[in-house]
């Protein structure tokens, strides 16, 4: 078993052959030799996404390696099972909630410096998208 932890403390207790589906993770893996020792710490990644991963890269264990991403690229939404497209629906709205919970309450100064986000608008620009979306603002 392989140990990781989340951006979040969470720890998942994953069989190693479904944790090395994670390239990054197989390399962490072999950079710190015993996997049953430490705890890979994913900082970047919060549970409820990890658990999403983990749970997708369980359904898929038994699935042939795949195409080298040449091949992967040039196919259509067509070639994706329906189990793949429900569970990307539902880590979609995992990773929208948890955006969601990042900004509420924020600036629109705090969203920018939270995502890096470069101010392009002047001064009057910003003025009058301010006036058009005034019903939006909390008060």
């Amino acid at each position: 078993m392989v140990r990781t932890t989340s951006s979040d403390i969470q720890e998942f207790s994953v069989p190693e052959d479904i944790a090395c589906q994670s390239q990054l993770i197989k390399n962490m893996i072999e950079d710190i030799g015993d996997a049953d020792e430490h705890a890979i710490p994913l900082p970047n990644v919060a549970g409820a996404i990890l658990q999403k991963v983990i749970e997708h890269a369980t359904m898929h264990k038994d699935d042939p390696p795949s195409a080298p991403e040449t091949e992967t690229m040039l196919s259509s939404s067509k070639d994706i099972q329906e189990r793949d497209k429900q569970f990307l629906n539902n880590l979609l709205d995992v990773g929208c909630k948890n955006v969601a919970n990042m900004i509420k309450g924020k600036t629109v100064e705090e969203v920018r410096a939270l995502f890096n986000i470069v101010n392009d608008f002047t001064p009057e620009e910003e003025e009058q998208i301010r006036k058009e979306n005034e019903w939006c603002e909390e008060r």
